[in-house]
């Protein structure tokens, strides 16, 4: 690493906060110099309709490797985050929340937690300040079926505090909402990922962006078509084929398969089969099955330009060892490498 580039990445999303902006700065400033390590804030203004930006923009002005950037709207948490990550240039990056909930004093014990070989060090707020009903009880219930369906076990995915190596964030695109679920895609290319249990502090000032009943409801709904497509795209997303296919084949047997007892009704027994349902149902299956297929084979087709046009790799390359000379050739003093 190069003696200008920072230690630590601190990405903070930031709408509408104008009134914990100094208290952020400030603590965060305080728990990573007390620290000691050499580090870059990265504060991303997601659109505020307050004066956010403009006390951003002020400590930018005084406060050294405090950067901000400002969205022309409000994007929404995840491409801030994404954006934070584009612009992230230490070797562990460091998310939080801007409402103060997350104590930044906690982010020197999770780096060295991560420094002990794991790619994601992931917060659990084990003593939430939050309300059962509307926050508790539905992000327990999400954290369980989003461990059950994408095999990760976290206690809390919709903690913001976390570490991440610059590998794991460079290397992924977040899209939709799929923030919280960094760790279990980054679980599917081989990170190792533990979790550590935070302190947690109540609001105190400004307002929560997810009070309401209908607030909670679109976000269970956004969480659970998150966690849909992240299983499908851990799973089936370079051989669409294989879920799409599959489900054509059995429902062209399974059409096929009535068919023939419709054939062996009619020429077997004599039977009349015009008025049987059976022969819309084995009909639709037949077709649906060819549709299934059809899909799957666009489906294949997409992720191969998908991947070739831009380049994705279907492997990622933890470290390597080799040695610099070339086999057969006598070297006088060997050397070894190690990336």
């Amino acid at each position: 690493m190069a003696a200008s580039e920072p230690y630590l990445s601190i990405v903070v999303p930031v709408f509408n906060e104008e009134d914990n902006v100094d208290a952020l700065v400030s603590q965060l400033t305080t728990a990573l110099d007390g620290a000691g390590y050499v580090y870059e804030l990265l504060l991303i203004d997601d659109g505020s309709t307050d004066r956010s930006y403009e006390r951003l923009a002020a400590h930018a002005a005084r406060v050294p490797g405090l950067r901000v950037i400002r969205f022309r709207r409000n994007f929404g948490q995840t491409p801030a985050f994404c954006a934070g990550f584009d612009a992230a240039r230490g070797t562990w990056v460091v998310t939080l929340d801007a409402d103060l909930q997350n104590d930044p004093a906690d982010i020197p014990m999770l780096v060295r937690r991560a420094e002990e070989g794991f790619d994601i060090v992931s917060g659990w707020r084990k003593n939430r300040q939050d309300a059962m009903v509307m926050r508790k009880l539905p992000s327990k219930v999400a954290n369980w079926l989003i461990g059950r369906v994408t095999g990760v076990r976290l206690h809390d995915y919709g903690c913001s505090l976390k570490v991440y190596h610059r590998d794991v964030v460079k290397n992924i695109r977040l899209y939709g909402e799929l923030h919280r679920f960094v760790p279990a895609v980054a679980h599917s290319v081989g990170a190792r990922i533990t979790e550590v249990a935070v302190n947690h502090r109540a609001r105190t000032a400004g307002e929560s962006k997810y009070t309401g009943l209908w607030k909670t409801i679109r976000r269970a709904t956004k969480v659970l078509l998150d966690m849909l497509t992240v299983r499908f795209l851990h799973t089936y997303g370079t051989r669409p084929i294989h879920v799409f296919g599959s489900l054509g084949l059995l429902l062209l047997a399974s059409g096929f398969g009535t068919g023939a007892y419709l054939t062996y009704l009619k020429f077997g027994l004599g039977l009349s089969i015009g008025d049987r349902p059976l022969l819309t149902l084995a009909a639709l299956l037949v077709t649906v099955g060819v549709h299934f297929l059809t899909l799957g084979f666009l489906s294949e087709m997409l992720a191969r330009t998908y991947h070739e046009s831009q380049g994705k790799p279907i492997y990622f390359v933890r470290e390597r060892a080799e040695s610099l000379a070339l086999g057969g050739q006598p070297e006088e003093s060997p050397r070894s490498l190690t990336t």
